[in-house]
């Protein structure tokens, strides 16, 4: 039977903490910075997390 392999998409977006959270990147932070509020930069730096069904459907993609 073949190796089961990582999603790359996914590799690329998501990451498992240690303690199994899934955590992505905010959205904001590419282009047009000037015009943003410092306090909406300082919330985006931040990862966010992701919960219920679709983490488990990311932890499934990213189990190699």
């Amino acid at each position: 039977m073949p190796k089961v392999k990582t999603h790359k998409g996914a590799r690329k977006r998501f990451k498992v903490s240690a303690s199994g959270k899934v955590l992505h990147a905010k959205a904001g932070r590419r282009h047009l910075l000037t015009g943003k509020p410092s306090k909406r930069m300082r919330r985006v730096r931040k990862p966010g997390q992701i919960e219920g069904q679709e983490a488990k459907n990311i932890k499934r993609l990213l189990s190699a």
